[in-house]
């Protein structure tokens, strides 16, 4: 991904920044159905997971409550029924080995899957981002000493580091919060050589040298001349790591890092589902049917956010279809 600009000037049809640009940017959206779509989608699973206690009074079910009539022992505990044990008390089924609810565990999950996904990804874009700046704004040596430090901080095994961890954190510290700092402060390395890359080609243009002309410091420049022309990539990049950030907290929980039982998640419930694929199919796609839905969702909402703040990516790519059916 790439942003070229060649004048201090705004480019034709680039959303310039004020108060309008948020209803450019809204118009543009509406425009493009799959957007419409994907938003929507991830709308709902934020409103079911907002709402999650008030659905699971209305299905008079507890999260975390057994039921050992719904499971049969004398086959390992498979529900007991069809499609999971599907019936007017739990919409879902029942989970295998426990018979707790199926539906409002999902719900809860949804809870903290999304939450320790957005809060990390908030948490390594502004630490990115701020480390991209300084490289590309800083000296030489600054540049090759951030460049290295990041090289570092990518090459960590988070996976390790996050085991490591569990060592020295209290075990009262909140597991959500956790997630959020491990997966957040070890993850932002791609968002700033992301922003390094477009920032040093931004720096050079004109209308940041009449910027540094007009004795704007390089802070100014950062805050009124580069972050609005990478506010496209650094969105789009940011929902791109939603998805990586759920399947890192799925990865986590499975070791025994992350969200704890009884307290239920996406991936933890995906990582214990592994044995009951054959048995009960539903426990292991209903899980990783919402996993699939979100990342589809949050890449196809990334890639509509990112042609609506520069619909200039857009034309590119249909005159380049157009020459390449003539061809």
């Amino acid at each position: 991904m790439s942003i070229a600009l060649e004048r201090s000037a705004p480019a034709p049809g680039a959303v310039p920044p004020g108060a309008g640009a948020g209803r450019q940017v809204w118009r543009r959206l509406r425009r493009r159905p799959s957007a419409v779509a994907a938003a929507a989608v991830l709308a709902l699973l934020v409103l079911l997971a907002l709402v999650a206690p008030l659905l699971a009074q209305l299905t008079g079910q507890d999260p975390n409550a057994y039921h050992d009539d719904l499971v049969d022992s004398a086959r390992g505990g498979v529900p007991i029924g069809s499609f999971g044990g599907i019936s007017a008390d739990h919409w879902l089924g029942v989970e295998p080995g426990t018979g707790r609810d199926l539906f409002t565990r999902l719900l809860y999950g949804a809870r903290v899957s999304l939450l320790v996904a957005l809060g990390a990804v908030a948490v390594q874009t502004f630490v990115g981002v701020a480390v991209g700046l300084a490289a590309a704004l800083g000296g030489r040596i600054a540049d090759q000493a951030i460049g290295r430090f990041t090289d570092v901080m990518i090459a960590l095994p988070m996976l390790v580091i996050g085991i490591a961890l569990t060592a020295v954190v209290p075990p009262d510290f909140p597991r959500p919060l956790l997630l959020v700092l491990i997966i957040g402060l070890l993850d932002w390395g791609g968002t700033a050589r992301m922003v390094r890359a477009q920032a040093l080609a931004l720096r050079g243009l004109d209308f940041v040298d009449a910027a540094r002309l007009s004795g704007s410091g390089k802070l100014r420049i950062a805050r009124r001349e580069l972050l609005p022309s990478l506010a496209a990539p650094v969105i789009t990049y940011a929902a791109i790591k939603v998805p990586t950030a759920i399947v890192a907290e799925a990865s986590l929980s499975f070791l025994g890092v992350g969200v704890k039982p009884p307290t239920p998640s996406w991936g933890q419930m995906l990582s214990g589902a592994q044995t009951w694929f054959r048995a009960d199919p539903a426990y292991v796609l209903l899980p990783a049917g919402l996993l699939f839905v979100t990342v589809l969702a949050s890449t196809v909402l990334g890639d509509a956010v990112r042609t609506a703040l520069d619909p200039r990516e857009g034309s590119r790519l249909r005159v380049g279809t157009g020459k390449e059916r003539k061809g």
